[in-house]
């Protein structure tokens, strides 16, 4: 029995089915199934070539022999077929996602969200990422600059600015907050993709950090964020930005503050220090975001309390496969919004998605930033 190969198909297999069927109780072992299956299934091609490698080792080493070591490449091959189908449910957001852009803008942006600003086809550029899966974002054209300061809470109030290194002036601004239940993360890991592609089309982009717990809590997070947004009006005209044209995105708890941040527009309460500042944003992104209500805080600290008929266009995207924020959350949220709200509320659930969806720049994270970059548009334009 070769015993390497045997524990290489194992470690691959389990991971292939936490995100194939990831269990949903207990908590623990939910949380487990999403570690372990949160690579795979958005970059499943890096298991498949390590079993293809693996399996083609053994046989030139001849440790294929017994019908124990046949039974392991069986069981390569069933997971090779589940690796397969898991690549075949990451390329299915982006029909989902245009039909939800469809639902929500028009038909014409259904349209746009298939081909990219040269008209061609996006579907390719997906299938590169499915086939060879990169797992750094990082565009030349892009320049970052790290660790400005926008507060006084030491290095939890800094933020990078993305911008084209042609330095165009007259950008519309993108402010992402990452995610880790407010209890952990940082800038510059989450939705890098998304930073790197809207920074490379013109727009100036802006990750930060912010308050964690337990030092802070509720509403210190989104003090922070309204923060980030003052110091873009103030000073994002010298970095490129037009800060009249401002969406607000988020991942998880980022999406929770992103919604809040866009529902409580120039709220004294939640700019003390700075009541004068304006703080309203042209449109809001909630990536796997919690729409529910802060720990121990009862409704009023959720975003749906918030909702009001003139708040901004809002696109969430969730995976249908969400373990630790269930997708009926974004689903209920989206439904309280498009039910107060005047404006536009995209929704779209991506099948076999899971949590943290956003880290990776994956085939299906290239869907979704394809449907930001049309839901952006459409939304500056006034459509």
């Amino acid at each position: 029995m070769p015993v390497g190969y045997l524990i290489s198909v194992a470690v691959i297999a389990a991971g292939t089915l936490c995100a194939l069927a990831p269990p949903r109780r207990p908590r623990p072992l939910a949380e487990l199934s999403f570690r372990c299956g949160l690579l795979l299934n958005e970059a499943p091609v890096l298991g498949g070539y390590f079993l293809l490698a693996s399996t083609l080792l053994v046989f030139a080493q001849r440790d294929i022999g017994s019908p124990g070591a046949w039974a392991v490449v069986g069981a390569a091959a069933l997971t090779g077929a589940g690796l397969v189908a898991i690549a075949r449910r990451g390329l299915r957001a982006a029909p989902v996602l245009e039909r939800a852009l469809a639902e929500g803008l028009g038909p014409d942006g259904r349209a746009a969200a298939g081909a990219g600003p040269e008209g061609r086809p996006r579907h390719r550029r997906r299938l590169a990422r499915a086939l060879f899966a990169p797992v750094f974002p990082r565009r030349r054209d892009v320049e970052r600059i790290p660790n400005l300061r926008y507060g006084d809470a030491g290095r939890r109030n800094l933020l990078d600015v993305y911008r084209h290194r042609s330095r165009p002036a007259g950008g519309p601004v993108l402010i992402h907050l990452h995610g880790g239940g407010y209890r952990q993360g940082r800038k510059n890991t989450q939705a890098l993709p998304l930073l790197y592609r809207l920074a490379s089309r013109g727009w100036v982009c802006v990750s930060a950090n912010y308050r964690l717990r337990p030092a802070a809590r509720h509403p210190d997070h989104l003090v922070d964020l309204k923060q980030v947004i003052a110091w873009v009006r103030a000073h994002g005209p010298g970095y490129g930005a037009d800060p009249s044209r401002l969406v607000v995105a988020g991942s998880s708890a980022g999406g929770h503050m992103a919604a809040l941040a866009a529902l409580t527009p120039n709220d004294p309460v939640f700019q003390p220090g700075f009541e004068e500042a304006d703080t309203a944003v042209t449109a809001a992104v909630c990536l796997n975001g919690y729409f529910g209500p802060y720990y121990g805080h009862g409704a009023a600290s959720s975003p749906a309390a918030h909702v009001r008929a003139d708040a901004p266009p809002f696109l969430i995207v969730h995976g249908d496969r969400d373990t630790v924020v269930p997708a009926t959350e974004a689903r209920r949220f989206a439904g309280t919004l498009r039910a107060a709200s005047a404006a536009s509320v995209v929704h779209a659930e991506l099948p076999g998605a899971q949590h943290a969806f956003d880290l990776f720049p994956s085939a299906r994270f290239e869907a979704v930033v394809d449907a930001v970059e049309v839901f952006a548009d459409r939304v500056l334009k006034g459509r």
